[in-house]
């Protein structure tokens, strides 16, 4: 049986290195949380992880234009080898919520889903 208090601890870290990189624009770190076959969806919308990831860095920098870090995990929920989390990323004039799906594989957590919708 997987250990769920450090399986607790590795999501977290996953998801905070995830804000980070949101906050400061920082696609090194951002390609390091998300699984390569990651899609990102929102209505409307689908982006593989590169194509996100250049969106990304041609946007403003939200640390750079002095925004404030209010990213939040909302919810966790993990079974196993898979997890749920729910997070709140707000950035500039926008406020997502996120539902993103984690794996465990190789005994690495990464993100292989995001869906995201602007509130």
């Amino acid at each position: 049986m997987a250990d769920s208090s450090q399986d607790k601890v590795s999501i977290t870290q996953i998801l905070n290195d995830y804000f980070t990189g949101l906050h400061t624009g920082n696609v090194e770190t951002l390609r390091a949380v998300f699984h390569e076959d990651v899609f990102l969806k929102a209505p409307g919308l689908r982006r593989n992880r590169e194509d996100w990831l250049q969106a990304v860095a041609s946007r403003p920098v939200p640390e750079a234009e002095g925004e404030t870090f209010r990213f939040k995990l909302l919810t966790l929920d993990i079974v196993n080898d898979q997890a749920m989390a729910k997070v709140e990323c707000p950035l500039f004039d926008r406020f997502y919520i996120d539902f993103l799906g984690l794996l465990k594989e190789n005994g690495r957590w990464l993100i292989v889903n995001k869906m995201y919708a602007d509130q």
